[in-house]
């Protein structure tokens, strides 16, 4: 008696059920990524370092220094930007600290003409005070104080970034010899990554770039208008910069608002319009095309990649969110050669088939 033991075929889940299936599970992993947020951002931030400054380890080893040597001065340069960064940051909180103690008597006649204000339009007294509430001191001083009273956890996150970056620039060279020990069946992955990498060096490089520009000129034009702490207001609109679409509010409202306090109205509106004809003719309509061109997303994603993962992995998300939104990109969408068009939707116009743009053009 013989019996049957051809394999059974297993029924495909339906298409709506795969989908399910697929956002359930990636809820399961971004709530666990949030409830990491504290050791997922050091570790991104430490990974961004090291692909922004491996080149300069690639050039040294090409010009026969050994692996190690190259490796160290991938290590220094990391050190060197995030210390830079680091004094930035910490003289503009050191000031902005300083700034709101010294205005807090203007502060708070702002605020009660504000109430004042609100009250004589008519406004009902519990949105008038809802709003008066959030140009109130306390608020103000509790922002400030939080600022000051977060050294320890930066710190410790600046520890941590600081390992990553010795770590990962060590083992980045073993990395490199991916191919030699595996063969060209590797050659794929390590192309993807690559211009992964490629990708958030240019974006971070047309970032700074124009972040430096607008930072000059906006520090410039607060010191003709004797707006105080001038520098502190371009380091802010260098950072906001990173951000995509939103950074420009959030650089433009405190110097708006300090020079309403210690000016007036108009030096106020100038402000405004000085950040609008700068920020918004380089951030709006001309750098948006540069990182376009630089990593191949959409307006409308990279918007949403800033509120995604912000929400995911917190404020340092806001400034990852392009890198880790390519990075999904990557190891989602760009292992499969059915999904070329949803790479196409994202902004990627490599992705779209290259005989069928040659048929067309005939």
């Amino acid at each position: 008696m013989s019996i049957d033991r051809a394999p059974r075929r297993v029924a495909a889940l339906p298409p709506a059920i795969r989908i399910l299936v697929v956002l359930a599970c990636s809820v399961i992993a971004l709530g666990g990524m949030w409830l990491a947020r504290d050791v997922i951002g050091p570790l991104a931030i430490g990974a961004v370092i090291v692909i922004i400054c491996y080149p300069l380890g690639t050039a040294i080893t090409r010009w026969g220094a050994p692996r190690w040597v190259g490796s160290t001065a991938v290590i220094l340069l990391g050190y060197v930007i995030l210390g830079v960064l680091a004094a930035l940051l910490a003289f503009a909180i050191t000031e902005f600290v300083r700034l709101v103690t010294e205005l807090m008597p203007d502060l708070t006649r702002l605020t009660q003409q504000v109430y004042m204000w609100l009250r004589d339009l008519g406004v009902d007294a519990e949105i008038g005070t809802q709003i008066s509430a959030m140009l109130n001191t306390s608020r103000l001083i509790d922002v400030a104080t939080s600022l000051s009273g977060s050294v320890i956890s930066v710190v410790t996150a600046l520890f941590f970034v600081l390992a990553y970056v010795i770590f990962m620039s060590v083992d980045v060279s073993r990395y490199a010899r991916a191919e030699h020990a595996f063969g060209p069946q590797v050659r794929p992955v390590l192309d993807r990554i690559r211009s992964y990498c490629a990708g958030v060096r240019r974006y971070f490089v047309v970032n700074a770039v124009f972040g430096l520009i607008v930072a000059v000129v906006d520090t410039i034009a607060l010191y003709i208008l004797d707006v105080p702490a001038p520098l502190v207001w371009g380091i802010l609109s260098f950072v906001t910069n990173f951000i995509p679409n939103v950074g420009f509010i959030l650089g433009l409202v405190p110097p708006a608002l300090i020079s309403l306090v210690t000016n007036d109205w108009v030096t106020s509106l100038i402000v405004i319009a000085v950040y609008i004809v700068a920020n918004v003719t380089l951030q709006v309509l001309v750098q948006p095309k540069f990182v376009s061109d630089a990593v191949g997303i959409t307006l409308t994603l990279s918007f949403f990649s800033v509120v995604f993962w912000t929400v995911v992995i917190g404020p340092l998300g806001a400034i990852l969110a392009v890198p880790l939104t390519l990075l999904v990109r990557a190891f989602i969408l760009e292992s499969d050669p059915a999904h070329s068009w949803l790479r196409w939707l994202t902004g990627d116009d490599e992705a779209a088939a290259k005989p069928w743009r040659d048929q067309t053009a005939r």
